[in-house]
């Protein structure tokens, strides 16, 4: 049977698959045909349940995608709140069979319809045809217009409306229009729409209404146009009063269809709407609704959001709180119920179809390759449901006619799918296979007969001339397919997928009809009406056809397709720049080289990748034969594929035309084409880098001619696994190393290992690395060629060893450890820390020599070794020359630093001095090179023992023993009594300050001799100081006694003498304890010229009594203070006399006569002479 005839109703029967807000001519029919599916179920009853109980929110936003049925869900919504009736039944009884046995919804719509109601429904994009969107109130204008209309008023022009409003409000409306029908001969429905052309009729009507002068009424509309103005509130309030004046509970409702479409992206309009509805709100308390429709995507509604557009976004949301979305699913169930239900019959034909194929429908209708997953059957009702449809073409047809939508295909205002539904294009494809037999299927490309009529011409450009010049039916089926998918992401065009939008039949050769496609596209890219990027395919437009014939006709050099080629498989499928040998685990560079050439820098060892590319490709024979001959290369062959040149060569073209044309300045239908290419060439790139490495991953491996055996299908395991066959054999020696992994940080853990240590007895044998090194040196230097640690690096790195950097270096040291190599620089041995910093300077490699140990003779080494138990008292431990040279400059160092801190004492021991020159010596001889103690250290000798026993040994013993005892107390008795020593008669002072200052103090009995002059000298000084210590208490004690016989001591009481008495006995006291005799003799001077002089003074103040007035006495007159006595010692008494000596008696007397004058003197001014 065919298809046609297994449908419970003819599919070619008239299906309105675009309902307009407009047209009335079909409202039953719409009513009767309306799908309610499970989904809108639940959202009618949403709706109904808050516009019954309303609870602040007057807004609904019905959302759906192009197609879905949104205008026929709106206008639904729109007759049953109005309860329209329609063909004399009211749309309430037209609708209530859908409910089934849903009692609430029944409940709830039958409320609904309780309440008096009035619905304007219209387009807003149609009803704002006279109305710019730039206007601010334009959103406005257009609520305010339709509502106009309703009201019975001239809605196209607002001020005639006004005009007509305020005529109703004043009873005068219908009388004006009989005296303008009197007057103009016409109605004045007509006359309105040439209000300029009617000026003089309508102010006679208006004259002949009002009663007005004819004068006044003349130009009314004009006065009307220039101050005509309606705000969103003077809006509300109009739909307010008109709502007051219809029955209790009235509501008005405006029906607004694809208002989405309309505000989309403009922030103004947004607001507008918001606002509109929130007045309507607070005027009309719930009395008036909005009820819109939008895009199922709401960023789609608004564009690219901004932090505003998204706030005014959310206040809309807010506003309209009550939401109904359709889904795809409730499309699938509307076309399924419309236009799919089936007769018994079919039911039956199709339950034997469903049982025969239903185990093959994964392979036959699932999507591979990273496409998105799209349902398939889930039984037999949804496969009965649904044929000859695939559950697929729903989603996948939608997503494409959204895509196509948003990249502006459409002809229309907004680019939107215009008059074309989902139903009415499923009804279109199922009407042209009506006459198939049951079995075939509704192929994806019979979908775009069904929009092709608005879409606009340069998009359908490249179908258009496919049909007119292509004779290859099924691929301009394929190209309108491919068209289809062009802007869906999530659809993977790979050959493999269109065949499954390609399927006719379920018994269609599956492998066929992929051979079909292959051809088919190879056609069409070769063509250009597709672009193939990867295993993907793209139709493409006709700007896009010219913009890929200039890309390929884009040149591109050679070399910048090998480059690119180079950079997918070594940076990204290899990716390191060496490789780990893993027996040593040491890193080895290798040179990059693609088909023979080299690329970057080169490296003794190579990995020469052969693509399809190359010239010998298919010749297995001849690659074999080279890799035969190039012992340091691995050949990793990749199989065939005659794709990947064109693939890598497109890429470079595409990438270097849109880095040439991409400008701001470009239009932005070249920006976005450019744009897009950039992406798919990421992609391209993309699947390049995979195809790679799946090319890797099977690649075959040669090295020497021999074919690698690796199991592993990892592209990079296999060429690091390949690589260590290579290190293997490019390098037979490098077993040498036994595996043993170095690194730079040995270096000085070999050179600081002893030989005994280290390699057991003298005379043990070298190892093998050693032997070779050692071997390379000597051969060197016995024919004239010097050795430089470069050029010994540079021997074994390099094939036949391949021994890394550092392990050539740890080597060498275990030979210079062992003595049996020196390393030389500037004609200097390196040593020790010198030697490994020399080892670890690459810029010093050049300079550095290496030679194998000069051998010593057993009568060197025996006569280093009794110079080094001579001198340092203990033999040396080192048997070997090397280590007893080296122990030698070690012990002459150490000596050093022993002696180094007794020479820092010299100030307090100038004879230590002494070592410095010992020191200066012993730093020669220990800066000397090991070799050089060998031979020239015993000649020297002699002096070193000298040295030795006439100052380095007497000073030690000297400075460790009781003479540096004796020194210290001599020098500390000599600081402390120097002083005294001009008061002492003798030498014994010269003598200890002599001894001090001998250089040769430390030797022989001196230290004894000093010892004694110094308990002598310290003898005398005590005797000395003890002398002076009685005269001064003499002294003192004579002032005291003549101080007591004086008068005025006599006046005094006991308290006062005790007073004046004790200074002479505090002095007395103290100066018993005087140690310097230059203090004694200062503090007995001091005591006689101010002390004593003080007591005098206030024994005379103190002796002079004070007057007491008797009793009845008037005291008298305090008396002025009589002079203070001043006491001047006879010492301080100047006398003058001419000559500076007495010679004579004569010289006596006058000298006697000139003092006298002089002590008279003084005490004529009151003085008294202190003697």
């Amino acid at each position: 049977m065919v298809l046609k005839t297994i449908f419970s109703k003819p599919v070619d029967r008239p299906i309105e698959g675009v309902i307009k807000a407009d047209d009335e001519s079909s409202l039953r029919l719409e009513i009767e045909e309306y799908v309610l599916t499970n989904e809108i179920e639940k959202s009618f009853e949403t709706f109904l349940e808050a516009y019954n109980t309303y609870e602040g929110a007057n807004g609904v936003w019905v959302s759906g995608f192009f197609g879905s049925g949104k205008s026929h869900l709106l206008k639904i919504l729109a007759l049953l709140l109005e309860n329209r009736r329609v063909d004399g039944t009211s749309a309430l009884d037209l609708f209530l069979p859908k409910c089934g046995d849903n009692e609430m919804l029944r409940g709830d719509l039958k409320r609904v319809v309780a309440i008096p109601s009035k619905s304007i429904l219209f387009n807003i994009d149609q009803k704002a045809d006279v109305i710019s969107k730039t206007q601010n109130d334009a959103l406005l204008s257009v609520f305010v217009k339709v509502f106009d209309e309703m009201c019975g008023y001239y809605g196209r022009q607002g001020h005639i409306a006004q005009f007509e409003r305020d005529l109703d409000s004043r009873g005068l409306y219908e009388k004006f229009k009989s005296a303008y029908e009197s007057t103009a001969r016409k109605t004045w429905s007509e006359g309105r729409e040439q209000a300029l052309l009617e000026e003089t009729n309508i102010a006679e009507a208006y004259s002949l209404t009002t009663g007005c002068d004819r004068a006044q009424a003349a130009g009314i509309l004009g006065r009307y146009r220039s101050q005509h103005h309606v705000s969103i509130e003077d809006f509300a309030r109009q739909v307010s009063e008109y709502i007051e004046r219809q029955s209790p509970g009235f509501r008005l409702n405006f029906f607004v269809d694809e208002v989405g479409q309309y505000i989309a992206g403009n922030t103004r309009l947004m607001t507008n709407l918001q606002t509109i509805a929130e007045s309507l709100a607070t005027k009309c308390g719930g009395r008036a609704w909005i009820i819109v429709t939008a895009q199922e995507e709401m960023g789609t509604v608004i564009g690219e959001m901004n932090k505003q557009i998204g706030n005014d976004f959310s206040k809309i949301q807010d506003r309209f709180s009550i939401r109904m979305h359709l889904t795809s699913a409730d499309v699938d169930e509307v076309i399924r119920k419309r236009l799919l239900t089936k007769t018994e019959e079919g039911f039956r034909v199709l339950s034997e179809l469903y049982a025969a194929q239903s185990n093959n429908f994964g392979t036959l209708f699932d999507f591979t390759d990273g496409s998105h997953a799209y349902r398939n059957f889930r039984d037999r009702d949804h496969f009965i449901d649904s044929y000859p449809f695939i559950p697929y073409q729903f989603a996948l047809f939608q997503s494409a006619i959204q895509n196509l939508s948003l990249h502006d295909a459409f002809e229309g205002r907004h680019s939107s799918v215009g008059e074309r539904s989902m139903l009415s294009v499923f009804q279109q494809v199922a009407i042209r296979i009506g006459d198939h037999k049951t079995g075939q299927l509704a192929t994806f490309d019979l979908m775009f007969e069904g929009i092709r009529t608005v879409l606009k011409a340069g998009i359908q450009k490249a179908v258009i001339q496919a049909e007119t010049h292509l004779s290859d039916h099924f691929a301009i089926r394929l190209l309108k397919t491919l068209f289809l998918v062009k802007y869906v992401r999530e659809f993977k065009p790979t050959v493999r997928n269109l065949r499954v939008l390609m399927l006719e039949d379920f018994d269609q050769d599956l492998s066929a009809l992929g051979k079909r496609i292959e051809e088919a596209l190879g056609l069409l890219e070769q063509q250009t009406y597709v672009q193939r990027n990867g295993e993907l395919y793209e139709y493409l437009t006709d700007e896009e056809k010219d913009i890929e014939k200039e890309i390929k006709n884009t040149e591109v050099a050679p070399a910048d397709i090998a480059d690119e080629l180079v950079k997918i498989v070594f940076d990204h499928v290899i990716r390191d720049r060496t490789i780990r040998y893993g027996e040593n685990r040491q890193d080895y560079p290798f040179s990059r080289k693609l088909d023979d050439r080299l690329f970057g820098r080169e490296s003794e060892l190579a990995i020469n990748i052969i693509s399809p590319f190359h010239e010998n490709a298919q010749n297995e024979d001849a690659i074999r034969f080279a890799s035969a001959y190039r012992m340091d290369e691995l050949f990793v062959l990749m199989p065939a594929d005659e794709r990947l040149m064109r693939d890598v060569t497109l890429y470079k073209q595409t990438d270097k035309y849109v880095r040439q044309n991409f400008s701001t300045s470009q239009q932005d239908a070249v920006k976005r084409i450019l744009t897009d290419k950039s992406l798919r060439n990421r992609e391209r790139y993309a699947d390049l880098q995979e195809r790679v490495v799946n090319l890797m991953g099977s690649a075959r491996l040669l090295v020497a001619g021999s074919e690698i055996e690796i199991a592993s299908g990892d592209p990079k395991a296999r060429v690091e696994r390949g690589f260590q066959e290579l290190v293997t054999r490019a390098y037979p020696n490098l077993g040498m190393l036994r595996g043993v992994p170095y690194t730079e940080n040995d270096i000085a853990k070999c050179l600081k290992r002893s030989e005994r240590g280290l390699f057991g007895a003298e005379g043990d044998p070298l190892s093998e690395p050693e032997q070779e090194l050692f071997a390379f040196i000597r051969s060197n230097q016995q024919g004239g060629v010097r050795t430089t640690l470069k050029s010994l690096l540079e021997k074994f790195e390099r094939a036949p060893y391949g021994w890394q950097y550092a392990a050539v270096l740890c080597i060498l040291a275990k030979l210079c450890a062992r003595g049996r190599v020196e390393v030389r620089a500037d004609g200097n041995v390196l040593e020790d820390n010198d030697l490994e910093r020399a080892l670890r300077n690459t810029r010093e490699h050049g300079n550095m020599v290496l030679e194998p140990q000069v051998e010593f003779t057993a009568s060197q080494i025996r006569a280093l070794r009794n110079v080094f138990e001579d001198f340092f008292d203990a033999p040396p431990h080192a048997g070997e020359a090397r280590e007893l040279g080296k122990e030698t400059c070690g012990a002459f160092r150490d000596l050093i630093q022993q002696l180094t801190p007794l020479a820092a004492l010299g100030a307090n021991y100038p004879f230590l001095n002494g070592l410095t020159p010992v020191i200066e010596k012993l730093r020669e001889l220990a800066g000397k090179s090991y070799d050089w103690h060998l031979t020239e250290l015993a000649r020297q000798k002699d002096a070193l023992l000298a040295m030795k026993e006439g100052v380095i040994d007497p000073i030690r013993r000297f400075m460790n023993g009781p003479q540096k005892n004796i020194y210290d107390h001599a020098r500390t008795f000599v600081i402390s009594q120097e002083p005294n020593f001009a008061y002492i008669e003798g030498d014994e002072a010269a003598q200890v300050n002599a001894g001090l200052r001998d250089p040769d103090c430390f030797k022989g009995d001196r230290m004894q001799q000093m010892k004694k002059r110094v308990e002598a000298l310290q003898e005398k000084i005590a005797a000395r100081i003890s002398a002076e210590i009685a005269g001064a208490r003499g002294t003192v004690a004579a002032l005291k006694n003549r101080l007591e016989g004086m008068a005025e001591f006599g006046a005094l009481n006991a308290g006062q003498r005790e007073q004046i008495l004790r200074p002479f006995d505090e002095f007395s006291a103290s100066i018993g304890s005087g140690k310097l005799i230059a203090v004694i003799r200062d503090s007995l001077r001091r005591f006689e010229e101010s002390d004593y002089r003080r007591q005098l003074s206030q024994m005379t103040a103190l002796s002079q009594p004070a007057q007491i007035p008797g009793p009845g006495e008037i005291p008298a007159p305090t008396p002025a203070p009589e002079p203070r006595i001043e006491y001047v010692p006879g010492s301080a008494v100047k006398v003058s006399f001419g000559k500076a000596w007495l010679a004579d008696e004569t010289d006596v007397d006058w000298y006697l006569e000139a003092m006298r004058e002089a002590l008279l003197e003084e005490i004529r001014k009151g003085k008294r002479i202190q003697v």
